[in-house]
Protein backbone atom coordinates (compact mmCIF):
# COMPACT_ATOMS: atom_id res chain seq x y z
CA UNK A 1 0.00 0.00 0.00
CA UNK A 2 2.04 3.04 -1.35
CA UNK A 3 1.73 6.38 1.40
CA UNK A 4 -0.89 8.22 -1.12
CA UNK A 5 -3.19 5.55 -0.43
CA UNK A 6 -2.45 5.60 2.85
CA UNK A 7 -3.01 9.04 3.54
CA UNK A 8 -5.84 8.88 1.90
CA UNK A 9 -7.58 5.85 4.03
CA UNK A 10 -6.31 7.99 6.95
CA UNK A 11 -8.26 11.27 6.27
CA UNK A 12 -11.50 8.88 5.47
CA UNK A 13 -10.86 7.11 8.75
CA UNK A 14 -10.56 10.77 10.17
CA UNK A 15 -13.56 11.88 8.84
CA UNK A 16 -15.83 8.67 10.15
CA UNK A 17 -14.56 9.22 13.22
CA UNK A 18 -15.39 12.74 13.52
CA UNK A 19 -18.67 12.54 12.65
CA UNK A 20 -19.20 8.65 14.63
CA UNK A 21 -18.37 11.21 17.49
CA UNK A 22 -20.64 14.10 16.58
CA UNK A 23 -23.66 11.62 16.29
CA UNK A 24 -22.40 10.30 19.68
CA UNK A 25 -22.36 13.55 21.38
CA UNK A 26 -25.38 14.92 20.01
CA UNK A 27 -27.12 12.09 20.98
CA UNK A 28 -25.99 11.78 24.40
CA UNK A 29 -27.32 15.66 25.01
CA UNK A 30 -30.17 15.57 23.05
CA UNK A 31 -32.79 16.11 25.95
CA UNK A 32 -30.76 19.70 26.22
CA UNK A 33 -31.56 20.42 22.44
CA UNK A 34 -34.43 20.65 20.38
CA UNK A 35 -35.74 18.55 18.15
CA UNK A 36 -33.81 19.77 15.04
CA UNK A 37 -30.87 17.93 16.61
CA UNK A 38 -32.43 14.54 15.72
CA UNK A 39 -32.10 15.47 11.93
CA UNK A 40 -28.34 16.49 12.67
CA UNK A 41 -27.70 12.76 14.50
CA UNK A 42 -29.29 11.30 10.77
CA UNK A 43 -27.13 13.08 8.76
CA UNK A 44 -23.95 12.08 10.66
CA UNK A 45 -25.00 8.80 10.89
CA UNK A 46 -25.29 8.58 7.07
CA UNK A 47 -21.93 10.28 6.37
CA UNK A 48 -20.46 8.13 9.09
CA UNK A 49 -21.68 5.11 6.76
CA UNK A 50 -20.42 6.38 3.93
CA UNK A 51 -17.22 7.47 4.95
CA UNK A 52 -15.74 3.84 6.91
CA UNK A 53 -17.43 2.29 3.92
CA UNK A 54 -15.09 4.10 1.73
CA UNK A 55 -12.16 4.05 3.90
CA UNK A 56 -13.02 -0.27 3.40
CA UNK A 57 -13.02 -0.37 -0.21
CA UNK A 58 -10.07 1.89 0.08
CA UNK A 59 -8.15 -1.20 1.58
CA UNK A 60 -10.14 -3.70 -0.72
CA UNK A 61 -7.91 -6.04 -3.05
CA UNK A 62 -10.75 -7.51 -5.25
CA UNK A 63 -13.53 -6.20 -7.47
CA UNK A 64 -16.25 -8.10 -5.11
CA UNK A 65 -15.45 -6.28 -2.19
CA UNK A 66 -14.97 -3.02 -3.78
CA UNK A 67 -18.52 -3.62 -5.07
CA UNK A 68 -19.90 -4.41 -1.66
CA UNK A 69 -18.47 -1.20 0.40
CA UNK A 70 -19.54 0.53 -2.69
CA UNK A 71 -22.94 -0.57 -2.12
CA UNK A 72 -22.35 -0.40 2.06
CA UNK A 73 -21.45 3.78 0.95
CA UNK A 74 -24.53 4.14 -1.01
CA UNK A 75 -26.45 2.94 2.37
CA UNK A 76 -25.17 6.47 3.98
CA UNK A 77 -24.07 8.64 0.89
CA UNK A 78 -27.30 9.62 -1.07
CA UNK A 79 -29.23 10.40 2.23
CA UNK A 80 -27.26 12.67 3.54
CA UNK A 81 -27.65 15.44 1.53
CA UNK A 82 -31.66 15.78 1.84
CA UNK A 83 -31.14 15.26 5.49
CA UNK A 84 -28.65 18.32 5.61
CA UNK A 85 -31.19 20.23 3.39
CA UNK A 86 -34.53 19.31 6.25
CA UNK A 87 -32.02 20.00 8.98
CA UNK A 88 -31.00 23.35 7.46
CA UNK A 89 -34.96 24.59 7.11
CA UNK A 90 -35.72 23.61 10.22
CA UNK A 91 -33.01 25.52 11.32
CA UNK A 92 -34.06 28.20 9.21
CA UNK A 93 -37.97 27.82 10.64
CA UNK A 94 -38.85 26.63 6.93
CA UNK A 95 -41.67 24.61 7.30
CA UNK A 96 -42.04 21.59 4.38
CA UNK A 97 -45.29 19.46 4.55
CA UNK A 98 -44.86 15.25 5.44
CA UNK A 99 -45.64 13.90 2.28
CA UNK A 100 -42.91 16.46 0.23
CA UNK A 101 -40.10 15.74 3.44
CA UNK A 102 -40.88 11.98 2.14
CA UNK A 103 -40.42 12.41 -1.68
CA UNK A 104 -36.65 13.52 -0.70
CA UNK A 105 -35.64 10.19 -0.03
CA UNK A 106 -37.19 8.56 -3.11
CA UNK A 107 -34.30 9.25 -5.24
CA UNK A 108 -31.82 8.53 -2.59
CA UNK A 109 -33.50 5.12 -2.37
CA UNK A 110 -33.54 4.38 -5.72
CA UNK A 111 -29.75 4.97 -6.01
CA UNK A 112 -29.02 2.63 -3.08
CA UNK A 113 -31.26 -0.22 -5.02
CA UNK A 114 -29.59 1.00 -8.72
CA UNK A 115 -26.01 0.12 -7.05
CA UNK A 116 -26.66 -2.61 -5.37
CA UNK A 117 -28.37 -4.31 -8.80
CA UNK A 118 -25.88 -2.41 -10.85
CA UNK A 119 -24.38 -6.02 -12.54
CA UNK A 120 -28.03 -6.55 -14.07
CA UNK A 121 -28.72 -3.22 -15.85
CA UNK A 122 -25.98 -0.99 -16.18
CA UNK A 123 -28.20 2.28 -15.20
CA UNK A 124 -26.09 3.47 -12.73
CA UNK A 125 -22.51 2.24 -13.77
CA UNK A 126 -22.07 1.44 -17.47
CA UNK A 127 -18.22 0.35 -16.69
CA UNK A 128 -17.14 -0.21 -12.91
CA UNK A 129 -13.99 -1.83 -12.65
CA UNK A 130 -10.29 -2.31 -11.20
CA UNK A 131 -8.19 0.32 -12.99
CA UNK A 132 -5.82 -1.79 -15.22
CA UNK A 133 -3.36 0.34 -14.96
CA UNK A 134 -2.96 1.58 -11.09
CA UNK A 135 -5.37 -1.74 -10.03
CA UNK A 136 -7.08 -2.03 -6.50
CA UNK A 137 -8.42 -0.71 -5.09
CA UNK A 138 -8.32 2.18 -7.90
CA UNK A 139 -11.33 1.93 -9.51
CA UNK A 140 -12.43 2.94 -13.31
CA UNK A 141 -15.83 3.53 -13.60
CA UNK A 142 -18.06 5.07 -16.64
CA UNK A 143 -21.30 6.97 -15.28
CA UNK A 144 -24.77 5.65 -16.47
CA UNK A 145 -28.05 7.66 -16.85
CA UNK A 146 -29.20 6.80 -13.01
CA UNK A 147 -26.28 8.75 -11.88
CA UNK A 148 -26.31 11.76 -13.87
CA UNK A 149 -29.88 11.65 -11.66
CA UNK A 150 -28.46 10.55 -8.28
CA UNK A 151 -25.23 13.52 -8.97
CA UNK A 152 -27.94 16.00 -10.14
CA UNK A 153 -30.56 15.57 -6.94
CA UNK A 154 -27.52 15.60 -4.82
CA UNK A 155 -25.60 18.55 -5.96
CA UNK A 156 -29.09 20.31 -5.90
CA UNK A 157 -29.66 19.49 -2.30
CA UNK A 158 -26.95 20.95 -1.00
CA UNK A 159 -26.80 24.26 -3.17
CA UNK A 160 -30.47 24.82 -2.17
CA UNK A 161 -29.41 24.54 1.41
CA UNK A 162 -26.12 26.69 0.71
CA UNK A 163 -28.32 29.63 -0.77
CA UNK A 164 -30.73 29.06 2.15
CA UNK A 165 -28.10 29.66 4.23
CA UNK A 166 -26.93 32.48 2.64
CA UNK A 167 -30.22 34.32 2.39
CA UNK A 168 -30.16 34.50 6.00
CA UNK A 169 -26.43 35.96 6.62
CA UNK A 170 -27.39 39.60 7.17
CA UNK A 171 -30.39 39.00 9.42
CA UNK A 172 -28.75 37.08 11.14
CA UNK A 173 -27.13 38.67 14.75
CA UNK A 174 -23.53 38.46 14.72
CA UNK A 175 -23.37 36.07 17.69
CA UNK A 176 -25.05 33.64 15.71
CA UNK A 177 -22.90 34.09 12.22
CA UNK A 178 -20.81 31.83 13.44
CA UNK A 179 -23.22 28.87 13.44
CA UNK A 180 -24.09 30.11 9.98
CA UNK A 181 -20.52 29.54 9.10
CA UNK A 182 -20.05 26.08 9.92
CA UNK A 183 -23.79 25.57 7.93
CA UNK A 184 -22.37 27.19 4.75
CA UNK A 185 -19.03 24.91 4.68
CA UNK A 186 -20.86 22.23 5.55
CA UNK A 187 -22.52 22.11 2.68
CA UNK A 188 -19.99 23.77 0.65
CA UNK A 189 -16.74 21.89 0.88
CA UNK A 190 -18.33 18.45 0.03
CA UNK A 191 -20.26 20.05 -2.63
CA UNK A 192 -17.14 21.45 -4.25
CA UNK A 193 -15.31 18.48 -4.07
CA UNK A 194 -17.72 16.51 -5.71
CA UNK A 195 -17.43 18.84 -8.37
CA UNK A 196 -13.96 18.79 -8.53
CA UNK A 197 -13.72 15.09 -8.62
CA UNK A 198 -16.58 14.84 -11.88
CA UNK A 199 -15.06 17.13 -14.22
CA UNK A 200 -11.53 14.69 -13.50
CA UNK A 201 -9.47 17.47 -11.52
CA UNK A 202 -8.63 14.91 -8.25
CA UNK A 203 -6.29 11.73 -8.76
CA UNK A 204 -8.47 9.25 -11.04
CA UNK A 205 -9.82 5.90 -9.25
CA UNK A 206 -10.40 7.56 -5.58
CA UNK A 207 -13.71 9.42 -4.35
CA UNK A 208 -12.30 12.26 -2.82
CA UNK A 209 -15.61 13.65 -0.81
CA UNK A 210 -15.08 11.59 2.24
CA UNK A 211 -11.26 12.54 2.86
CA UNK A 212 -12.60 16.15 3.20
CA UNK A 213 -15.68 15.44 5.41
CA UNK A 214 -13.20 15.74 8.65
CA UNK A 215 -12.78 19.41 7.71
CA UNK A 216 -17.06 19.89 8.00
CA UNK A 217 -16.97 17.61 10.97
CA UNK A 218 -14.73 20.19 12.75
CA UNK A 219 -16.33 22.91 11.96
CA UNK A 220 -19.68 21.81 13.32
CA UNK A 221 -18.28 20.90 16.62
CA UNK A 222 -16.70 23.95 17.24
CA UNK A 223 -20.26 25.49 16.45
CA UNK A 224 -21.86 23.59 18.84
CA UNK A 225 -19.23 24.03 21.85
CA UNK A 226 -18.66 27.79 21.14
CA UNK A 227 -21.62 29.21 19.76
CA UNK A 228 -24.35 27.09 21.10
CA UNK A 229 -25.97 25.19 18.16
CA UNK A 230 -28.69 23.54 19.05
CA UNK A 231 -29.41 24.94 22.45
CA UNK A 232 -30.10 28.04 21.25
CA UNK A 233 -33.40 29.51 18.75
CA UNK A 234 -32.86 28.90 14.90
CA UNK A 235 -32.19 32.15 12.58
CA UNK A 236 -35.80 32.58 12.09
CA UNK A 237 -36.83 32.15 15.59
CA UNK A 238 -34.18 34.76 16.38
CA UNK A 239 -35.55 36.99 13.87
CA UNK A 240 -38.97 36.51 15.58
CA UNK A 241 -37.03 37.09 18.83
CA UNK A 242 -35.41 40.32 17.82
CA UNK A 243 -38.52 41.58 15.97
CA UNK A 244 -41.01 41.20 18.59
CA UNK A 245 -42.06 44.75 20.48
CA UNK A 246 -41.70 43.11 23.75
CA UNK A 247 -38.55 43.28 25.85
CA UNK A 248 -37.30 39.60 26.87
CA UNK A 249 -34.77 38.68 29.30
CA UNK A 250 -33.62 34.95 29.34
CA UNK A 251 -32.22 33.61 32.68
CA UNK A 252 -30.34 29.89 32.95
CA UNK A 253 -31.96 27.68 36.03
CA UNK A 254 -29.06 30.39 38.53
CA UNK A 255 -30.76 33.44 37.62
CA UNK A 256 -27.73 34.34 35.37
CA UNK A 257 -28.70 36.79 32.29
CA UNK A 258 -27.66 34.33 29.22
CA UNK A 259 -30.14 36.00 26.62
CA UNK A 260 -31.91 38.98 25.47
CA UNK A 261 -33.47 40.77 22.62
CA UNK A 262 -33.02 44.27 20.85
CA UNK A 263 -36.52 45.31 22.20
CA UNK A 264 -34.57 44.90 25.51
CA UNK A 265 -32.03 46.61 24.64
CA UNK A 266 -33.85 49.45 23.46
CA UNK A 267 -35.76 49.58 26.81
CA UNK A 268 -32.23 49.38 28.57
CA UNK A 269 -29.90 50.95 26.58
CA UNK A 270 -26.72 50.09 29.06
CA UNK A 271 -27.89 46.45 28.75
CA UNK A 272 -24.87 44.70 27.02
CA UNK A 273 -23.68 41.37 25.91
CA UNK A 274 -20.87 41.49 27.93
CA UNK A 275 -23.47 40.73 30.90
CA UNK A 276 -23.56 37.51 29.83
CA UNK A 277 -23.40 35.02 33.01
CA UNK A 278 -24.04 37.57 34.66
CA UNK A 279 -26.36 37.11 38.17
CA UNK A 280 -29.73 39.39 37.26
CA UNK A 281 -29.71 40.88 40.49
CA UNK A 282 -26.39 42.66 39.67
CA UNK A 283 -27.05 43.16 35.93
CA UNK A 284 -30.57 45.04 36.92
CA UNK A 285 -28.85 46.95 39.54
CA UNK A 286 -26.97 48.30 36.86
CA UNK A 287 -30.11 48.94 34.56
CA UNK A 288 -32.13 50.38 37.47
CA UNK A 289 -30.68 51.47 40.45
CA UNK A 290 -32.47 49.09 42.33
CA UNK A 291 -33.41 45.75 43.68
CA UNK A 292 -35.54 43.88 41.23
CA UNK A 293 -39.33 44.44 42.74
CA UNK A 294 -40.62 41.20 42.06
CA UNK A 295 -39.73 37.76 42.88
CA UNK A 296 -37.73 35.10 40.82
CA UNK A 297 -39.27 32.13 41.13
CA UNK A 298 -40.08 29.08 38.76
CA UNK A 299 -43.76 30.41 38.82
CA UNK A 300 -45.30 32.56 36.67
CA UNK A 301 -45.77 36.45 37.74
CA UNK A 302 -47.04 40.35 36.59
CA UNK A 303 -46.47 43.29 37.61
CA UNK A 304 -45.71 46.84 37.33
CA UNK A 305 -42.82 48.93 37.31
CA UNK A 306 -42.11 52.83 36.58
CA UNK A 307 -38.43 53.86 35.65
CA UNK A 308 -37.00 56.76 34.06
CA UNK A 309 -36.00 56.90 30.29
CA UNK A 310 -33.01 58.61 28.67
CA UNK A 311 -34.96 61.47 27.46
CA UNK A 312 -35.56 62.28 31.90
CA UNK A 313 -39.07 60.65 31.26
CA UNK A 314 -40.82 58.26 33.19
CA UNK A 315 -41.98 54.93 31.28
CA UNK A 316 -44.36 52.60 32.88
CA UNK A 317 -43.48 48.94 31.87
CA UNK A 318 -45.70 45.61 32.78
CA UNK A 319 -43.17 42.66 34.01
CA UNK A 320 -43.94 38.96 33.28
CA UNK A 321 -42.31 35.97 34.60
CA UNK A 322 -42.76 32.72 32.58
CA UNK A 323 -40.27 29.60 33.80
CA UNK A 324 -38.80 27.47 31.27
CA UNK A 325 -39.47 23.84 31.73
CA UNK A 326 -38.17 20.63 29.79
CA UNK A 327 -40.43 18.09 31.33
CA UNK A 328 -40.76 18.63 34.99
CA UNK A 329 -36.78 20.16 34.98
CA UNK A 330 -36.90 23.79 35.49
CA UNK A 331 -34.13 25.29 33.05
CA UNK A 332 -34.64 28.37 33.33
CA UNK A 333 -36.93 32.03 33.17
CA UNK A 334 -38.11 34.78 30.82
CA UNK A 335 -38.47 38.19 31.81
CA UNK A 336 -41.53 40.00 29.16
CA UNK A 337 -41.36 43.50 30.21
CA UNK A 338 -44.00 45.31 27.58
CA UNK A 339 -43.97 48.92 27.65
CA UNK A 340 -47.09 50.69 28.90
CA UNK A 341 -46.31 54.01 29.17
CA UNK A 342 -48.73 54.87 26.53
CA UNK A 343 -51.84 52.96 27.47
CA UNK A 344 -51.15 54.18 31.30
CA UNK A 345 -51.50 57.92 29.78
CA UNK A 346 -54.49 56.81 28.27
CA UNK A 347 -55.90 55.05 30.91
CA UNK A 348 -55.64 58.01 33.38
CA UNK A 349 -56.90 60.12 30.94
CA UNK A 350 -60.05 58.25 30.58
CA UNK A 351 -60.32 57.83 34.28
CA UNK A 352 -60.04 61.52 34.88
CA UNK A 353 -62.77 62.06 31.92
CA UNK A 354 -65.07 59.75 33.31
CA UNK A 355 -64.70 60.98 36.90
CA UNK A 356 -64.00 64.93 36.30
CA UNK A 357 -66.04 67.79 34.29
CA UNK A 358 -63.91 68.54 31.27
CA UNK A 359 -64.78 72.31 31.91
CA UNK A 360 -64.44 73.35 35.15
CA UNK A 361 -62.00 70.54 35.92
CA UNK A 362 -63.76 69.57 39.11
CA UNK A 363 -65.77 65.84 40.20
CA UNK A 364 -68.50 65.19 38.03
CA UNK A 365 -71.96 64.12 39.38
CA UNK A 366 -71.02 60.33 38.98
CA UNK A 367 -67.59 61.03 40.93
CA UNK A 368 -69.34 62.67 43.47
CA UNK A 369 -71.58 60.26 44.47
CA UNK A 370 -69.11 57.63 44.33
CA UNK A 371 -67.25 59.24 46.82
CA UNK A 372 -69.98 60.79 48.72
CA UNK A 373 -71.99 57.97 49.52
CA UNK A 374 -68.54 56.28 50.99
CA UNK A 375 -68.00 59.59 52.92
CA UNK A 376 -71.00 59.92 54.45
CA UNK A 377 -71.69 56.14 55.53
CA UNK A 378 -68.25 56.73 57.08
CA UNK A 379 -70.13 59.70 59.12
CA UNK A 380 -72.91 58.03 60.15
CA UNK A 381 -70.85 55.24 60.99
CA UNK A 382 -68.99 57.35 63.81
CA UNK A 383 -72.19 59.94 64.36
CA UNK A 384 -70.76 62.85 63.30
CA UNK A 385 -71.18 65.77 61.61
CA UNK A 386 -72.10 65.98 57.41
CA UNK A 387 -73.44 69.12 55.46
CA UNK A 388 -74.04 69.15 52.12
CA UNK A 389 -74.53 72.61 50.12
CA UNK A 390 -76.01 73.19 46.81
CA UNK A 391 -75.02 76.36 44.61
CA UNK A 392 -76.81 78.05 41.56
CA UNK A 393 -75.45 80.83 39.62
CA UNK A 394 -78.22 83.64 39.69
CA UNK A 395 -79.20 84.31 36.02
CA UNK A 396 -77.19 82.04 34.59
CA UNK A 397 -79.00 81.91 31.24
CA UNK A 398 -78.93 85.76 30.58
CA UNK A 399 -75.34 85.30 30.50
CA UNK A 400 -75.34 83.20 27.60
CA UNK A 401 -78.09 85.09 26.00
CA UNK A 402 -75.71 88.83 26.20
CA UNK A 403 -72.68 87.53 25.99
CA UNK A 404 -72.90 83.99 24.45
CA UNK A 405 -71.78 80.49 25.79
CA UNK A 406 -67.89 80.84 25.13
CA UNK A 407 -68.69 83.76 27.88
CA UNK A 408 -71.11 81.47 29.92
CA UNK A 409 -68.21 78.59 29.75
CA UNK A 410 -65.73 81.33 31.23
CA UNK A 411 -67.62 82.05 33.97
CA UNK A 412 -68.31 78.57 35.02
CA UNK A 413 -64.73 78.28 35.69
CA UNK A 414 -64.46 81.39 37.53
CA UNK A 415 -67.28 81.02 39.51
CA UNK A 416 -64.99 77.78 40.38
CA UNK A 417 -62.26 78.93 41.28
CA UNK A 418 -63.34 81.49 43.27
CA UNK A 419 -64.97 79.12 45.45
CA UNK A 420 -62.30 76.62 45.29
CA UNK A 421 -60.14 79.02 46.62
CA UNK A 422 -62.42 79.21 50.04
CA UNK A 423 -62.36 75.63 50.51
CA UNK A 424 -59.67 73.37 52.25
CA UNK A 425 -57.08 71.02 49.78
CA UNK A 426 -59.67 67.43 49.48
CA UNK A 427 -62.94 69.03 49.55
CA UNK A 428 -65.38 67.34 47.89
CA UNK A 429 -66.46 69.63 45.41
CA UNK A 430 -68.38 68.99 41.87
CA UNK A 431 -70.63 70.23 39.00
CA UNK A 432 -74.24 68.77 39.87
CA UNK A 433 -75.26 69.72 36.61
CA UNK A 434 -75.58 72.74 34.03
CA UNK A 435 -74.84 76.15 36.03
CA UNK A 436 -75.36 74.02 39.33
CA UNK A 437 -72.70 72.74 41.92
CA UNK A 438 -72.47 70.26 44.93
CA UNK A 439 -70.12 70.65 48.13
CA UNK A 440 -69.97 67.85 50.95
CA UNK A 441 -68.69 68.83 53.89
CA UNK A 442 -67.56 66.01 56.24
CA UNK A 443 -67.42 67.14 60.03
CA UNK A 444 -69.58 70.60 59.28
CA UNK A 445 -72.43 71.53 61.31
CA UNK A 446 -75.35 73.32 59.09
CA UNK A 447 -73.85 76.56 61.08
CA UNK A 448 -70.49 76.07 59.73
CA UNK A 449 -71.72 75.31 56.35
CA UNK A 450 -73.68 77.91 56.61
CA UNK A 451 -70.41 80.37 56.95
CA UNK A 452 -68.37 78.46 54.35
CA UNK A 453 -71.48 79.44 51.91
CA UNK A 454 -71.53 82.92 53.00
CA UNK A 455 -67.81 83.37 52.10
CA UNK A 456 -68.25 82.04 48.78
CA UNK A 457 -71.28 83.97 47.71
CA UNK A 458 -69.34 87.09 49.16
CA UNK A 459 -65.74 86.47 47.34
CA UNK A 460 -67.98 85.70 44.02
CA UNK A 461 -69.97 89.11 44.74
CA UNK A 462 -66.54 90.84 45.35
CA UNK A 463 -64.98 89.55 42.13
CA UNK A 464 -66.93 90.10 39.11
CA UNK A 465 -66.08 88.86 35.75
CA UNK A 466 -63.80 90.86 33.54
CA UNK A 467 -64.03 90.43 29.67
CA UNK A 468 -62.64 92.86 27.06
CA UNK A 469 -66.62 93.07 26.67
CA UNK A 470 -66.98 94.44 29.87
CA UNK A 471 -67.63 93.16 33.30
CA UNK A 472 -70.01 90.12 34.11
CA UNK A 473 -71.05 90.39 37.80
CA UNK A 474 -71.94 86.76 39.16
CA UNK A 475 -74.04 86.13 42.19
CA UNK A 476 -74.86 82.84 43.37
CA UNK A 477 -77.44 81.40 45.51
CA UNK A 478 -76.91 78.26 48.10
CA UNK A 479 -79.09 76.05 50.21
CA UNK A 480 -77.45 74.57 53.18
CA UNK A 481 -78.59 71.24 54.84
CA UNK A 482 -76.76 69.06 57.85
CA UNK A 483 -77.60 65.17 58.32
CA UNK A 484 -79.85 64.00 61.38
CA UNK A 485 -78.45 61.90 63.56
CA UNK A 486 -79.50 58.78 64.52
CA UNK A 487 -82.07 58.37 61.45
CA UNK A 488 -81.99 56.11 58.54
CA UNK A 489 -81.37 58.92 56.28
CA UNK A 490 -80.06 58.53 52.73
CA UNK A 491 -77.74 60.91 50.87
CA UNK A 492 -80.35 61.42 48.60
CA UNK A 493 -82.81 62.93 51.24
CA UNK A 494 -80.17 64.69 52.40
CA UNK A 495 -80.18 66.25 49.03
CA UNK A 496 -83.28 67.23 48.82
CA UNK A 497 -83.33 69.21 51.77
CA UNK A 498 -80.45 71.02 50.53
CA UNK A 499 -81.95 71.51 47.22
CA UNK A 500 -85.50 72.66 49.04
CA UNK A 501 -82.99 75.04 50.91
CA UNK A 502 -81.62 76.10 47.79
CA UNK A 503 -85.21 76.95 45.97
CA UNK A 504 -85.92 78.72 49.24
CA UNK A 505 -82.57 81.26 48.72
CA UNK A 506 -83.69 81.79 44.91
CA UNK A 507 -87.21 82.41 46.07
CA UNK A 508 -86.34 84.96 47.92
CA UNK A 509 -84.25 86.75 45.68
CA UNK A 510 -80.95 84.94 45.08
CA UNK A 511 -78.01 85.96 46.23
CA UNK A 512 -78.13 84.74 49.66
CA UNK A 513 -77.84 81.10 51.88
CA UNK A 514 -80.42 79.57 53.88
CA UNK A 515 -80.65 76.63 55.60
CA UNK A 516 -82.69 73.99 55.86
CA UNK A 517 -85.02 74.02 58.75
CA UNK A 518 -83.33 77.59 59.41
CA UNK A 519 -85.22 80.80 59.21
CA UNK A 520 -86.89 82.11 56.36
CA UNK A 521 -86.16 78.89 54.95
CA UNK A 522 -89.60 78.28 53.00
Amino acid sequence: MNSDLTAAITLVCTSGVLNLYLGFYVFAKRHNYTHIARLFILQAVCVTIYCMASAFGLMSTTLEAIKFWTVVQYAGMPFSPPLGLLFVMQYLGIRIAPKWRNALFIIPAISLIMVATNDWHQLHYRVFEIDPALGAPYVRQEIGVWYMIHGLFTFASMFVAFLLILSRWRETAKAYRPQIVSLLCGQLVPMLTAFVYLIGFTPPGIDPVPMVLWLSSLLYLWSIRTSRLFTIMPIAKDAIFNGINDGVMVLDETNRLIEFNQACKSMFPSLHRSMFGTDFAKVWHELAGASFPFGLDTAADNGEIRLPAADRSERTYQVRTSPLRHGNDSKGLLLIFTDITELKRLQVKLEYQAYYDELTQIYNRRAFFQSCKREYAEAQEHASAFTVILMDIDHFKSVNDTYGHAAGDQLLVHVVNVCRSQLEEGALFARYGGEEFVLALSGYTASEGEALANRMRAGLEAQPLAKEEGVIPVTISLGVAEAEKGTEETLYQLLNRADKALYAAKHEGRNRVRVYGGVKAF
